[in-house]
């Protein structure tokens, strides 16, 4: 699939099919994701895959109702974290710049979309979920203290093709100086 193919087509996916994924397709799509730029190439994205339905209704307990579909059918739902104290900072553990570490937070979603691309391309469907309570998923889920919970991407094959939604006109989205 071309790249703009690829942005133009991708769509969030909240219904999937009782399908499970070759840990051979996630590893290509991690692999795809450890392509995505980073601040100063720290590479700090990390992702827990939940299969197990123990492990979902975990998730499901930390989560509001409305985004309980996606975690239910999805055959993976992946929990996004970062690496904290090293986007956006000098090695001193100084601020590079006056973002501090906002720049985390840009990483992960740059690392989020390429994980998502990626799964598109390979037939996947994802939503990324941002309400959810992070501290008592990163405690369920043992992620270490060093780490920060980000999202939650429930992946799998979509058992829905939504349409686009209407986007911006082109000149809303930029200007020239």
């Amino acid at each position: 699939m071309e790249t703009i193919a690829c942005i133009k087509t991708r769509r969030s996916i909240r219904s999937f099919q009782k399908r499970a994924i070759d840990k051979e397709v996630l590893d290509q799509v991690v692999a795809a994701a450890a392509y995505a730029p980073s601040w100063k190439n720290t590479q700090i994205t990390r992702y827990v895959f939940v299969e197990s339905e123990e492990g979902k209704k975990k998730l499901l307990e930390n989560t509001p109702s409305f985004n309980h579909n996606a975690i239910e059918e999805a055959a993976v739902v992946v929990i996004v974290s970062v690496i904290k104290k090293r986007s956006g900072y000098e090695r001193d553990g100084s601020y590079s710049s006056n973002k501090e570490d906002g720049w985390q937070m840009f990483d992960a979603g740059v690392a989020s979309q390429t994980l998502c691309l990626a799964a598109h391309e390979l037939g996947l469907g994802t939503v990324i979920q941002g309400i959810l309570d992070y501290e008592k998923i990163q405690e369920v889920f043992q992620i270490p203290e060093e780490r920060e919970v980000v999202a939650l991407i429930p992946m799998g094959y979509p058992a829905e093709e939504p349409t686009a939604p209407k986007r911006k006109m082109i000149g809303e989205l930029y200007t020239i100086c």
